[in-house]
C-alpha cells in the first residue's frame, strides 16, 4: 500500500490516500521513498501556476530520495538497496512506495546525508548551473543574489565559496536578521544585506573593496531585481529563476544601453531537456563531491512525517521561514 497525495490544483485540496501498488513490468523498479522536500515549485504546481502540470489525479512532489526494493528482469542499471532520485520533475515523490520505470530514476551515492540526498536534484543543480553557465567567472569574481536564504540561495553561497567566488547576499529584513546573517556567513557568505540596505547609496561602498558583480541571480522580481541590475558591472548578466514577489522584472533603458547588461532566465527542467541523462548524472556527482568534501550541506530542514503533510504544507508557505519542510516516510 502507498499513501500518496494524489489530488492537485484547487478547489480540490491535497489529500492522503491508500493505493495499491502497480504491478511490476520487466523494466520497472519498486522504490521505497525515504524523504521528499516541499519546494516552492511544488506549491506552484499544486496551485496550477507552474510550467509543468501533471494530469489529474496526481501525486505531489518533484524531488526526493528513495531506496530500490526490487527490480524487473530487464533492469540492468539498478540493484536493490541503491538510492535513487527522480530523473525529471513530475514523478510524484510524496508517497511511501511506488513502481517506476528504470529510466525515470537516477542512482546517487548512498553515503551522503539523507537530507542532502533528498534535496540534491533541484536547488543545488540550479545553483551550480547558474554559477557556471552564464559568465566565465574566475576566483575572486563577485556574484550578487536575492532570496539568499532560500534553498537555491544557500547552495549558491556554498558552491560559490568552493569555487573561490565572492558573494553579496540580499535578504528581506526580519526580527532575527542577525541570526540569519550569522548562519549565512557560516555557510561562506561574504556580505549579507537587507533589501532596504541594497537601495541605499552607501551600498556602493561595498564595491570599493571587491569587484562589481558580473553575475546577479534573481528569484524575486520587482524592485529587488531592479536593484540587483543597478549594481551589476558593465556587460554583466542577471539570471532570473523565480518570481517570489509576483512582480515583473523592470530594467531601465539606460542600464541596458550604457552598461550593456544581459537578462537571462533559467529553468532546470529545460536544461535537462537540452542535455543528456549522463550530463545530469555528471552534475549530480559533481555536487556529491562537494558534499563529500564538506563544502555543500543541505539547507536547514524540518523533518515531518508524511501523515502530517498538512502541517508541513502550511509551514512551507509561512513568511520568513528559513527551514525547508521535508516529508519522511
Amino acid at each position: 500500500m502507498v499513501r500518496p497525495l494524489p489530488t492537485l490544483h484547487p478547489p480540490i485540496p491535497p489529500a492522503l490516500k491508500n493505493l495499491e501498488l502497480a504491478a511490476m513490468g520487466g523494466s520497472d523498479v519498486r522504490v521505497r521513498m525515504l524523504a521528499a522536500p516541499i519546494n516552492p515549485s511544488d506549491i506552484n504546481m499544486i496551485q496550477g501556476n507552474y510550467g509543468l502540470l501533471p494530469k489529474l489525479p496526481a501525486v505531489g512532489g518533484n524531488e526526493g530520495v528513495g531506496q530500490v526494493v526490487a527490480v524487473g528482469p530487464s533492469v540492468t542499471g539498478l540493484k536493490p538497496g541503491a538510492w535513487v532520485i527522480p530523473a525529471n520533475a513530475g514523478l510524484g515523490t510524496w508517497r511511501t512506495e511506488a513502481v517506476f520505470s528504470e529510466e525515470a530514476l537516477i542512482e546517487i551515492p548512498s553515503d551522503i546525508p539523507l537530507q542532502s540526498a533528498a534535496t540534491l536534484g533541484v536547488n543545488p543543480c540550479t545553483a551550480y548551473r547558474m554559477l557556471v553557465d552564464f559568465e566565465q567567472l574566475q576566483p575572486g569574481d563577485c556574484v550578487i543574489q536575492n532570496a539568499s536564504n532560500s534553498g537555491v540561495g544557500q547552495a549558491v553561497i556554498q558552491i560559490a565559496a568552493a569555487l573561490g567566488l565572492r558573494t553579496v547576499n540580499v535578504v528581506r529584513d526580519r526580527p532575527d536578521i542577525q541570526e540569519l546573517t550569522n548562519r549565512l556567513k557560516d555557510l561562506g557568505a561574504e556580505h549579507v544585506i537587507t533589501e532596504e540596505e541594497l537601495r541605499k547609496p552607501e551600498t556602493k561602498n561595498l564595491f570599493k573593496h571587491m569587484p562589481q558583480p558580473r553575475l546577479a541571480l534573481n528569484c524575486v522580481g520587482g524592485k529587488s531585481s531592479t536593484e540587483l541590475l543597478r549594481h551589476l558591472a558593465p556587460g554583466g548578466t542577471m539570471v532570473t529563476y523565480g518570481g517570489m514577489a509576483k512582480q515583473p522584472v523592470t530594467a531601465s533603458v539606460s542600464l541596458l544601453i550604457f552598461k550593456d547588461l544581459r537578462l537571462r532566465g533559467f529553468w532546470l527542467s529545460q536544461w535537462k531537456k537540452n542535455h543528456s541523462p549522463d550530463e545530469f548524472k555528471s552534475l549530480l556527482l559533481t555536487l556529491c563531491n562537494f558534499i563529500h568534501q564538506g563544502q555543500l550541506t543541505a539547507p536547514t530542514c524540518t523533518e515531518v512525517p508524511l501523515q502530517d503533510y498538512q502541517q508541513a504544507l502550511g509551514a512551507s508557505m509561512e513568511p520568513f521561514v528559513s527551514s525547508k519542510q521535508i516529508l519522511t516516510m
